[in-house]
């Protein structure tokens, strides 16, 4: 069979291949990548919710990103950023389902909001740090004493064998980045 205009078979390909791309990958999805990355790889989960037009979630994923902090997660955490509450304008920006997974998590309104999960899926610990609100308070962007010791504490049970060294190395990186 010869095609007529096979120009435009190639272009109709590309139009339809381009727009199946542009899709924003639901939460459910992202997270069924990442535990079989983490079942595969012996690591703990880190996901993290934020949006584009949250300042404190731009410097989260700037810390993530820093070359003293990128190893020291890599090595123990598969890395999951969600894409929730975006403005009317940005929408299509949300992981569908970004929302529920957030408050199964814990459910703070607040962003950055994250958490640690084990290789299943199953919540070890989130940025809620208890405190006198029910529920506990969303710590955020770590930066105040009290929200960095629930941070390093958060890091210790979602990876027991981290090192002091490469504790202190987060934090002193957090403390920088909060002045």
């Amino acid at each position: 069979m010869k095609l007529k205009r096979p120009g435009l078979w190639l272009a109709l390909f590309c139009f339809a291949s381009t727009v199946a791309w542009a899709e924003t990958p639901s939460a459910d999805q992202v997270m069924a990548k990442a535990e079989a990355q983490a079942q595969a790889e012996h690591k703990t989960i880190f996901v993290h919710f934020g949006a584009s037009w949250c300042g404190w979630c731009g410097r989260l994923e700037g810390f993530l990103e820093r070359p003293e902090i990128k190893p020291v997660f890599d090595k123990y955490f598969v890395q999951v950023s969600l894409v929730t509450q975006e403005e009317d304008k940005k929408a299509a920006l949300n992981n569908p389902g970004a929302d529920k997974l957030m408050e199964k998590l814990g459910g703070a309104k607040e962003i950055p909001y994250y958490a640690f999960l084990d290789a299943q899926g199953a919540l070890i610990v989130n940025s809620k740090r208890p405190s006198a609100e029910p529920g506990g308070e969303n710590i955020g962007f770590p930066v105040e004493p009290k929200e960095l010791e629930w941070f390093r504490s958060m890091l210790q049970k979602a990876a027991p064998n981290i090192s002091k060294a490469e504790l202190d190395t987060i934090e002193a990186t957090l403390k920088s980045m909060g002045k």
